[in-house]
């Protein structure tokens, strides 16, 4: 017998575009932590825009939260779960918030920039957890991820440019 989250998940159809993105071209499908995965899966496409001007990256990432909005709330309306743990576009954000604060290119510093935005995203600590709770839809899928990649930027801002000798 089919779970719930088995028959939203047998609703998905990774030949439509926005369920493939919805899913981070199916990271989100893993059986274990599909946020995780999805955050993990969000680095290469990351690695691949820090070759990009800032003001480019920044506007990839302000038209992926534009589409992140729409895709998010139409993959969720299809499955009939809001915010299902298998949407992890979310965490794509989220994390090339993140990762764009990092004071260099280097895997210890994409490393830190993955276990921040984790803890936070898991967590969810004020002001994360009120976004979570209060905002609906496709945003309410997406702003919590952007705020917890926000905060996790400012953390490894501070820590890379302000700690007296950094992290590594």
């Amino acid at each position: 017998m089919l779970r719930s989250k088995d028959v939203a998940k047998s609703r998905l159809k990774l030949s439509n575009p926005w369920h493939l993105l919805a899913t981070g071209f199916g990271s989100g499908l893993s059986p274990i932590m599909p946020g995780t995965v999805g955050s993990l899966a969000a680095i290469p496409f990351w690695y691949l825009m820090t070759f990009l001007p800032w003001q480019v990256y920044s506007m990839v990432i302000m038209l992926g939260i534009c589409i992140g909005v729409y895709l998010c709330h139409q993959t969720a309306r299809d499955m009939g779960v809001h915010d299902h743990g298998s949407i992890v576009w979310d965490e794509f954000i989220g994390m090339w918030i993140t990762l764009m604060a990092l004071p260099v290119n280097d895997w210890r510093w994409v490393a830190a920039g993955f276990l921040a935005f984790r803890i936070l995203d898991i967590w969810k600590p004020w002001p994360i957890r009120w976004f979570d709770r209060n905002v609906h839809g496709g945003m309410g899928i997406m702003v919590d991820d952007i705020v917890a990649g926000v905060v996790a930027a400012g953390i490894i801002y501070l820590i890379g440019h302000h700690w007296p000798i950094g992290l590594f």
